[in-house]
């Protein structure tokens, strides 16, 4: 009977793997989903548990954000996945991290990072019902603009860059994260 037992709990768990990992394609979507089982993480340990995000948590930890981002929140964060910083000018990355650009380096991070929860539909609805564009104010004070491409969410950077949320809605027990593929930059 243990045995039966075990059994059917390796295969239960075979199954809940099998259908997060075909949720899409995409390597992000696959593990970030697979994440998003254990709603008890909060976001910094739902980002340090997946290798896409790993870029992205020596930064917070450069800035000293951690504690924030671990405490009730709650926060939506745009997290830029570790291809969106690769796409950086060379060396951007690296002198970011340096003791000397904290300041810079918690602006740009803070930037991706909205006071409240603002699920996927939530976001959707608000461009739909202020004529295709979504002012959203970050934590840092910026302004970031919500708009749709076709069924994805493109968010607009005060400069004009743009970022798509290739991933949403991955839950944390202190907010939610939707993963971007560019990292979007403040004034």
């Amino acid at each position: 009977m243990k045995k039966i037992f075990t059994f059917s709990i390796i295969v239960g768990f075979a199954f809940i793997f099998l259908a997060f990992t075909n949720i899409n394609s995409s390597d992000y979507n696959s593990s970030i989903a697979i994440e998003a089982l254990n709603g008890d993480n909060t976001i910094v340990s739902v980002a340090a548990g997946n290798e896409n995000f790993s870029t992205l948590v020596a930064a917070v930890k450069a800035a000293g954000l951690v504690e924030t981002l671990n405490s009730e929140g709650p926060f939506t964060v745009f997290a830029p996945v570790n291809d969106a910083f690769a796409n950086l000018p060379e060396g951007t990355v690296e002198s970011l991290l340096k003791a000397e650009n904290k300041e810079t380096l918690t602006a740009i991070l803070t930037y991706h990072v909205v006071a409240g929860v603002f699920k996927a539909a939530d976001v959707v609805e608000a461009i739909k019902a202020n004529n295709g564009e979504f002012k959203i104010t970050t934590v840092q004070g910026g302004t970031l603009t919500a708009s749709l491409s076709g069924t994805n969410v493109i968010l607009t950077d005060t400069k004009g860059n743009k970022s798509t949320v290739v991933i949403a809605d991955v839950a944390a027990s202190n907010g939610v994260i939707h993963a971007i593929d560019t990292v979007v930059m403040p004034e």
